[in-house]
């Protein structure tokens, strides 16, 4: 293969990790780790590397297109970075004497349960009464729907905190993204519109993967022949993504969700079968 097609193939490839990562909240490794690992054989670790690139563009990309329009609450975004980061400083401490393999193999697991969870529940607002602390912390909010301005009010903060200090935990131990628990942290936990949550999750997205990837920067994982292309493709996908999501139905964004976190839950299985992570 010349470096040509493969350059052409990797734009294609990140163009479309862009899209799916701007959609569903998760930032674009879900389909460029494994187009990278399984496709063009690249070693995990400069894969993750680009994927890290590819969650800061497409982060980029598309989150400030999300907050122009209304629809990504920052404040909450801002609060629950300060449980990711604690749980990714966490994570990377304990790494050395975790077997990551076993972790990668139960979190997928826990993937495709959440998945199945995800798909079966029905989309609707939260109409109910927030909690105090949504109250005391102003993370209510609300975004534009059609021309007409849609309230939400947030529910249990504390577990919705909690969750996102487990991904954080999850993303130090196994050099991924944690968007996959973030969307459902926001979502399932915190009763919050999913539109919100996956915006949400992308303007989180590149706070934590800009910490990673100087690490990554350090120890030479940035091949730029992967990250340049990477870039180019994602930051495309990404705001295609969000012109896309303001008109489309929420439950067809909670199947496109699904898929996608199912390919990630794939292929960690596969990854801690394969000894990799």
């Amino acid at each position: 293969m010349t470096i040509l097609t493969f350059t052409l193939i990797l734009l294609v490839g990140a163009y479309l990790a862009g899209l799916v990562g701007s959609l569903t909240g998760l930032g674009g490794g879900v389909v460029l780790i494994p187009l990278l690992t399984l496709v063009f054989h690249v070693d995990i670790r400069y894969a993750i590397g680009a994927s890290l690139v590819a969650s800061i563009a497409n982060s980029s990309g598309a989150a400030s297109a999300y907050v122009k329009e209304g629809i990504t609450n920052i404040r909450l975004g801002m609060f629950l970075e300060i449980a990711t980061t604690i749980g990714a400083i966490l994570g990377a401490l304990i790494a050395v004497y975790t077997p990551t393999n076993t972790i990668a193999i139960l979190f997928g697991t826990i993937l495709m349960f959440s998945a199945a969870m995800t798909l079966r529940k029905k989309n609707q607002q939260s109409l109910v009464e927030g909690s105090k602390l949504s109250y005391l912390l102003k993370l209510n909010g609300s975004y534009p729907e059609k021309n007409v301005e849609v309230q939400y009010k947030l529910k249990n903060v504390g577990a919705g905190f909690s969750i996102m200090a487990l991904a954080g935990v999850l993303s130090g131990l196994l050099g991924i993204g944690s968007g996959a628990l973030k969307v459902l942290a926001m979502d399932t936990a915190m009763r919050i519109p999913f539109k919100v949550s996956t915006t949400t999750s992308n303007f989180m997205i590149g706070v934590t993967a800009a910490a990673s990837a100087v690490i990554y920067l350090q120890r030479g994982y940035m091949d730029p022949g992967i990250a340049f292309p990477v870039m180019i493709g994602v930051l495309g996908g990404a705001f295609t993504g969000s012109k896309l999501l303001t008109r489309m139905d929420p439950t067809v964004l909670r199947k496109i969700f699904c898929v996608a976190i199912t390919f990630v839950a794939v292929e960690m299985i596969y990854n801690g079968y394969q000894h990799k992570f």
